[in-house]
């Protein structure tokens, strides 16, 4: 297991889950809820000032595939916002996030809180998930979750 803090990402459509782990991998915890930007990088800017702040070694983001594990609109959105971090320079991991969304809301809803008091703080429960299920992979497996983001050609938003 690697050593050193991490972020956990939900990319989403109007929100973005941000979550956060120890230096030793041990438990991830919610941060905060970034709101995606329409246009500019606001966004992507608040996760990488989160990314400095907590001196991570990497960002880990969700990968919303299908259940069949085939891309959707979603995946390509993921994709494109995991490529927008890594022109910060800081290394991207994605990992498979199927039904995170989906466990956030059922956790949620197993200690009481609405549908409507859920919406703030859901993204945040779907980055911890994200996160903790990868750092448990990495454990369980002695090797990094999913795959690195490469670089992509072009000049950098930032």
């Amino acid at each position: 297991m690697r050593t050193g803090a991490r972020l956990g990402v939900d990319v989403g459509r109007a929100r973005i889950g941000v979550a956060r782990c120890d230096a030793g991998g041990l438990i991830a915890t919610p941060i905060e809820t970034v709101a995606r930007a329409a246009d500019g990088d606001a966004d992507v800017t608040r996760i990488l000032e989160l990314a400095r702040e907590y001196e991570v070694i990497e960002i880990v983001v969700g990968n919303p595939l299908s259940l069949s594990g085939a891309s959707t609109p979603s995946t390509d959105d993921a994709v494109a916002f995991a490529e927008r971090l890594t022109r910060a320079g800081i290394p991207v991991r994605l990992v498979d996030e199927r039904l995170s969304t989906v466990s956030a809301q059922q956790a949620l809803r197993a200690t009481g809180k609405s549908t409507r008091k859920q919406r703030p703080i859901v993204d945040q429960v779907a980055a911890v998930i994200i996160l903790q299920h990868a750092i448990d992979a990495e454990r369980d497996f002695n090797r990094p979750p999913g795959r690195t983001i490469e670089i992509p050609e072009g000049p950098s938003p930032l």
